[in-house]
């Protein structure tokens, strides 16, 4: 985890000064642009007539069109880098490269950055409806954690969550799918002035009571061959435990979904080791 952190930080540093480079320019080339454009008007207004040269030439480049879609498409390259910040800046929050030791910092700025960074796998495919994402965020003050090592938890949460529904929908029809979208629900709450609770639930098929107790064993996994490790909860059970002296625990009804509840206190004690000594 700690290697990827450092891949994924060191690309959106890379990405992001060019990116910014870009963003900044396009404001003055959209000026410079209308300048033209309006000086070009004025020679219009001022010399109305033209030779045939002109108007031929107005014509093979489609002058009206051009005219009127050139600020259209620097508005469009607007866009595309305001949304390439934006991922940059969620794939900075969650590398958290700088916080390999506990921090204090926004439970809910981490929980968007890793569904920003899922939105490819939460959009409509071809075979299933986009899948809903509800948020219920409690009035969290900020928190003390290990900012990096809890991104990774919620992202194998909401990816096996995100998995599960897939799953799902492969085995239902059209109709069904359209009647009951699938859906994962996202709740936060602090428990008497000093307990986060983060529950991650989706409506899927549910998991059956005998493997329950199975869920966070090392490489135990209900995924077909070459589509999931069983690492994944494992890691997350040993983050929650070991870096946060809190609770991880599954509570699903089959035909119900299931929810991963992740409980720990929001200050942190640790011992010389980093192991946290919280009660």
């Amino acid at each position: 985890m700690s290697g990827l952190g450092l891949m994924v930080a060191g690309v959106a540093h890379e990405i992001n000064n060019p990116v910014n480079f870009i963003h900044g320019n396009l404001h003055f080339a959209q000026e410079y642009i209308d300048t033209l454009l309006d000086l070009i008007a004025l020679y219009q207004e001022q010399c109305p007539d033209t030779n045939s040269d002109i108007d031929q030439f107005k014509k093979v480049i489609d002058y009206e069109f051009i005219t009127k879609d050139l600020t259209k498409v620097i508005a469009s390259m607007k866009v595309g880098t305001d949304r390439i910040q934006e991922i940059v800046q969620s794939l900075s929050v969650f590398s958290r490269l700088d916080e390999a030791e506990h921090k204090i910092v926004d439970i809910h700025e981490g929980i968007d950055s890793t569904l920003l960074i899922l939105k490819h796998r939460i959009k409509a495919i071809s075979d299933r409806p986009e899948i809903k994402i509800s948020k219920d965020y409690g009035d969290l003050p900020k928190i003390e954690c290990y900012a990096g090592q809890l991104n990774q938890v919620f992202m194998n949460l909401i990816s096996n969550a995100i998995d599960a529904l897939d799953e799902w929908d492969a085995k239902r029809t059209s109709q069904e799918r359209a009647e009951e979208l699938a859906q994962i629900k996202i709740t936060t709450t602090l428990i008497d002035e000093d307990k986060v609770l983060i529950v991650v639930h989706d409506n899927g098929p549910g998991i059956p009571e005998e493997i329950q107790s199975c869920l966070f064993d090392p490489f135990f996994t209900t995924k077909a061959v070459g589509k999931g490790t069983g690492l994944g909860l494992s890691i997350s059970y040993q983050i929650i435990i070991e870096k946060h002296a809190g609770n991880l625990f599954c509570s699903s009804e089959l035909g119900h979904g299931a929810a991963f509840h992740i409980e720990f206190s929001r200050l942190l004690v640790l011992d010389r080791n980093g192991i946290c000594l919280t009660e």
